[in-house]
C-alpha cells in the first residue's frame, strides 16, 4: 500500500476526526490529536471561522505594562531569534502566561498576512480561544510544541507553521511563551530547536533575577559548561529544594512537582561545595557532576552574563573593507556627526552600529536601538519622547522617560529610518537641532546628549523626491554615509563564512565546517545576506553533535543544490516586459540597491524605475 504524503495524511486525519468522529492514530502526532479532542470537547467548531478581536489599545498598554519586566527580559531573544531565522515570511511572538500576545517582531509582509488571522498583539492565542496552535498547546502541555499547517484546529490557521516553548520561572510556573511562526508553505528547519535555545537564555537570566541574594548551586557533567545557560541551577532553603531550572531537573531526573518536597540529602551523597569552589559532587545515583556554589552578596538584580571564555575582538568578524570604514566612522561619531548606514536587508547594519558605539568615546554610555518599522505608529511618539502622567488613556501613572532620554550620554540607533512616520520626522529633527526632548502631555523640555546612528535599506533620496521623507531631516542625518555591501559582494565570501562560524563559537562547540561545504556556501546567492548566513550556521551548529565535520548534506535542502543546477530563468523571447524587468533588476543589483545610480546607468529617471517596480 502506498504511503501517504504528509499533506495527504493530514487531509485524511481531518476528515476522519472532524467528519467521522474517528481518532486518526498514526496520521497526526498524538499531542495534536489530544489537542483536537480538548478543543472539540470544549465546544469549539472547526468548521466555523474564529472571530478574534484584539483588545483595545489602552487595555493592551495596561497588560504590556504589567508584563514590562518579562518583555524587557525577552527583547534580546526576540530580536536575536528573528535575526537568526531565515528572514522571508517569519514572525517572532512573545505572549503572557495565558497566551495573550504582548509583542510581535517580524517580516513586514508576513506581519500583514499574520494579522489576517489575528496573529498580532492584544489577541489571545490560548487553546480555549484559538483552538490547537503552538502557543496555546504549549501552555496546556507545559512543553515545546510544533503545529504545522492543517494540524491547527481552525482551517484558516492552516497557513501557519508555528513552533513555541513555554518560559518557566525557577519555581515551575509558566510566565510566558516564545513562538516562531511562518508560512506553512515554507519549510522552517530547526525552528523548534532555535526557540528552545532562546528560551534557555531567557530562563537563565530570569533565575538570577529572582534569586539575587541566594546561594545558587550550579552543576553540569562538563565543567566547561558551568557559567553558561546549559548549567543546572538549584536553590536550597533549610536543605529543601525550592527552585531549579530545566537543565537541573533533567540532570537530576526530577520534575517541577519535586520542588518544596525534595531534600538535599535525597539528591546528593556529597556535601555542598564551599562558596567559590568547583568540585566533583556525587549524586545518590552514583553519578558524578561538577558543581560550583556561589554565595551572592548583590543587592541589585542586574542581568548576569555567563562567565566563560573572554570575548574575541568583535572587529575580527567584519570584512577588512568594513573594518576600515568602521575605523573612519568612529572618528566621525566622536565628532558628533550623525552616520547613516545603508545596505540591503541583513547586511549587518545594527552589528556595525553596536561596534561603532563600542569603539567610540561613548562606549560607557547606553546603546538604545529603535526599530522605526516595528513600533506601532500610534505608540512610536510616546516611546521615543516619553510622556507625562495621564498624557493619554492607558499611560503609566508615573509617566515614562522615553527612549531618547534613555539614550542620554550614549548612542541612539534608529533602524529602518525610512519607515519613520512623516508627522514624527519634524519633531525628531527639532530634537537633533535643539538637543531637547519635550514629553507628550507637556512639561519642561529635558536636555539630552546623544549621538545618532541611523540605518535603512531604502533609497532615502527617492523617498525625499516622493515626499515621504523630509529633505531637511535627510541632510541632517546623512552627514556621513556608510554603505554595507551585500554578502555576495564581499571581497572573500569564504573568509566571511569562516569568520562568522568563529563568531558564533562553532569551532569551540567541537563542530567544524568542511572545505567543500564552505566553498559551496560561498557560491550561493544569500538574498538574506549575513542575517540568513548566521541563521543557517547557528541552525547547523545546534543540530550537530560535538566532533562532527559538517558537509553539504547538513545544509537545509533548499541550499544544497549548486547554483548552476537551479531552475533556468523563464524564456524572454518576445516578452518585452520581462526583458525590461530583468534589465532593471540587473542594474539595481550591480548598483547595490542604489536606484539613482541604476537609473543613470539605464538612462531613465528614478521615477520611471520606481513606477515599473511598483507595477
Amino acid at each position: 500500500m502506498r504511503q501517504l504524503s504528509s499533506s495527504e495524511a493530514i487531509t485524511v486525519a481531518r476528515r476522519r476526526f472532524f467528519d467521522g468522529g474517528v481518532a486518526p492514530h498514526g496520521l497526526v502526532p498524538e499531542n495534536i490529536l489530544a489537542s483536537w479532542r480538548r478543543c472539540a470537547e470544549s465546544g469549539l467548531d472547526a468548521a466555523a471561522r474564529p472571530v478574534l478581536m484584539p483588545m483595545e489599545r489602552h487595555a493592551l498598554s495596561e497588560r504590556q505594562e504589567r508584563h514590562e519586566e518579562l518583555r524587557r527580559l525577552c527583547r534580546p531573544e526576540l530580536e536575536s531569534l528573528y535575526a537568526s531565522a531565515n528572514q522571508a515570511g517569519s514572525i517572532v511572538i512573545l505572549t503572557a502566561a495565558d497566551g495573550l500576545i504582548l509583542d510581535a517582531l517580524g517580516d513586514a509582509e508576513f506581519l500583514t498576512k499574520a494579522a489576517r488571522v489575528a496573529l498580532k498583539p492584544g489577541v489571545p492565542w490560548s487553546e480555549a480561544a484559538t483552538g490547537t496552535n503552538a502557543i496555546g498547546t504549549a501552555i496546556v502541555e507545559r512543553r515545546a510544541v510544533e503545529v504545522r499547517g492543517q494540524e491547527h484546529f481552525y482551517r484558516p490557521h492552516g497557513m501557519l507553521s508555528c513552533s513555541a516553548s513555554p518560559i518557566f520561572d525557577p519555581r515551575g510556573a509558566v510566565v510566558g511563551v516564545l513562538d516562531l511562526s511562518g508560512e506553512a508553505s515554507i519549510r522552517h528547519l530547526h525552528a523548534l530547536g532555535m526557540v528552545q535555545l532562546a528560551v534557555e537564555q531567557i530562563e537563565y537570566r530570569l533565575f538570577e533575577r529572582q534569586f539575587p541574594g541566594a546561594e545558587i548551586v550550579r552543576f553540569q557533567h562538563d565543567p566547561e559548561l558551568l557559567g553558561t545557560p546549559r548549567e543546572g541551577m538549584v536553590v536550597f532553603e533549610n536543605h529543601k529544594l525550592v527552585a531549579a531550572n530545566r537543565q537541573a531537573l533533567r540532570l537530576l531526573g526530577l520534575d517541577w512537582n519535586e520542588l518544596g518536597r525534595t531534600r538535599y540529602d535525597d539528591l546528593f551523597a556529597s556535601a555542598l561545595p564551599r562558596p567559590g569552589d568547583t568540585v566533583g559532587m556525587r549524586c545518590q545515583t552514583g553519578e558524578l557532576l561538577h558543581a560550583r556554589r556561589e554565595a551572592s552578596t548583590r543587592v541589585s538584580v542586574p542581568v548576569r552574563q555567563p562567565r566563560a571564555k573572554p570575548a574575541r575582538n568583535a572587529v575580527s568578524v567584519f570584512a577588512p573593507e568594513i573594518a576600515q570604514a568602521i575605523e573612519r566612522h568612529v572618528r566621525l561619531l566622536d565628532a558628533d556627526i550623525p552616520t547613516l548606514l545603508q545596505g540591503e536587508t541583513g547586511t549587518g547594519k545594527e552589528r556595525v552600529a553596536r561596534e561603532l558605539h563600542r569603539r567610540s568615546a561613548r562606549a560607557t554610555g547606553p546603546f538604545v536601538a529603535v526599530n522605526c518599522a516595528a513600533l506601532p505608529e500610534g505608540l512610536i511618539e510616546a516611546e521615543l519622547f516619553g510622556y507625562q502622567a495621564g498624557a493619554f488613556t492607558g499611560a503609566r501613572k508615573e509617566g515614562a522617560a522615553g527612549l531618547l532620554r534613555d539614550a542620554d550620554g550614549g548612542v541612539l540607533f534608529l533602524d529602518e529610518l525610512g519607515d519613520m512616520p512623516l508627522t514624527l520626522q519634524s519633531r525628531f529633527l527639532r530634537v537633533l537641532q535643539e538637543r531637547e526632548v519635550t514629553p507628550l502631555g507637556g512639561g519642561r523640555p529635558c536636555a539630552v546628549d546623544i549621538a545618532v546612528i541611523a540605518a535603512t535599506h531604502q533609497d532615502l533620496t527617492l523617498a525625499v523626491a516622493a515626499g515621504t521623507f523630509r529633505a531637511d531631516l535627510y541632510y541632517r542625518i546623512a552627514q556621513a554615509t556608510m554603505c554595507l555591501p551585500a554578502l555576495r559582494d564581499h571581497a572573500s565570501v569564504i573568509a566571511t563564512i569562516r569568520a562568522m562560524w568563529l563568531a558564533i563559537d562553532g569551532d569551540e562547540a567541537g563542530v567544524r565546517l568542511s572545505d567543500d561545504l564552505v566553498e559551496h556556501m560561498a557560491s550561493l546567492p544569500w538574498p538574506g545576506n549575513l542575517r540568513q548566513l548566521v541563521g543557517v550556521l547557528r541552525s547547523m551548529m545546534v543540530m550537530a553533535d560535538a566532533g562532527r565535520v559538517l558537509g553539504i548534506v547538513d545544509l537545509p535542502a533548499e541550499l544544497r543544490a549548486p547554483v548552476q543546477s537551479r531552475p533556468a530563468a523563464v524564456p524572454t523571447e518576445g516578452r518585452l516586459d520581462i526583458i525590461e524587468q530583468q534589465a532593471i533588476d540587473q542594474a539595481i543589483a550591480q548598483c547595490r540597491g542604489n536606484v539613482a545610480a541604476a537609473a543613470r546607468r539605464l538612462g531613465i529617471s528614478r521615477s520611471t524605475i520606481y513606477r515599473k517596480l511598483e507595477r
